[in-house]
């Protein structure tokens, strides 16, 4: 069966071991601290993720958490093929 991208093209057959799951269980429950980033080999980002929460004393870790929960759910709700095709290959950074 096809994977199909969003404007209806055929994603390409990859060999790469998908980090799917482990990368939404992650953003999940350690979203604040970008752990899922660093995974992906989003090591800007993850930075990025941290510093917030750090350098706010944990009050960003509010938004940093939601933003995390929604690119876990993104993530776990992707085939292997659509998450390896969009955030691996194509180096997709944000949600």
């Amino acid at each position: 069966m096809d994977v199909l991208d969003e404007n209806g093209n055929i994603i390409p057959k990859n060999n790469e071991e998908s980090k799917r799951v482990i990368a939404g269980i992650l953003a999940i429950v350690l979203g604040p601290f970008g752990v899922h980033k660093f995974i992906l080999g989003y090591t800007t980002q993850g930075i990025i993720l941290l510093a917030v929460t750090i350098l706010t004393c944990g009050i960003g870790a509010a938004v940093t958490s939601i933003i995390g929960l929604i690119e876990g759910v993104i993530y776990l709700t992707k085939s292997d093929e659509e998450f390896i095709q969009m955030y691996q290959t194509n180096k997709k950074e944000w949600f």
